[in-house]
């Protein structure tokens, strides 16, 4: 038995090369995402909403959740969602409630506060898809390519975290 891996092929390293570039496109497009919609908080003077926690208002839009549902319907990102869903509800952006089933749960959904915020994000949504649109950036066919393509690293992703447990 060998203790060497065959050398990777030109084709396997461009193939890597380009894994690694697609990864750090999505780590620094997240980035840019959030520094967008505190660039928008900020021109219209709402301070004390941060993006990550105004894009958790957006995500959860007209639905109901529990804590655990943030996650795992793809609502939240970050490691810290307990610390924002409680500066959330405590600045009035959320409502909390236990859940009547399971008292260890707590279901949240938003205020008109909250509301207002998402209609922000919506909004800022909506402007950017009709640049991209309007300038040719991106069509219909190409926005369907990459959702594809996401999906299908997502699900490849995913398999890799089930298959490790």
């Amino acid at each position: 038995m060998s203790l060497h891996k065959p050398l990777p092929t030109a084709e396997q390293k461009g193939f890597m090369s380009g894994y690694l570039d697609a990864l750090s496109l999505v780590e620094r497009l997240h980035r840019l995402l959030l520094d967008v919609i505190k660039d928008e908080f900020e021109r219209l003077g709402v301070i004390e909403v941060n993006a990550v926690q105004a894009l958790l208002l957006f995500n959860i839009g007209d639905n109901e959740v529990t804590a655990g549902e943030l996650k795992t319907r793809g609502y939240y990102q970050g490691s810290n969602v307990s610390y924002n869903l409680k500066k959330l509800v405590d600045m009035g952006y959320m409502h909390h409630q236990r859940c009547e089933i399971d008292r260890r749960s707590v279901r949240v959904r938003l205020t008109g506060r909250g509301r207002e915020i998402r209609n922000i994000v919506a909004g800022l949504f909506e402007r950017h898809a009709e640049g991209l649109q309007g300038r040719g950036v991106l069509g219909a066919d190409g926005i369907d390519q990459i959702t594809i393509a996401l999906r299908r690293v997502e699900h490849y992703w995913t398999d890799q975290i089930r298959y490790i447990y």
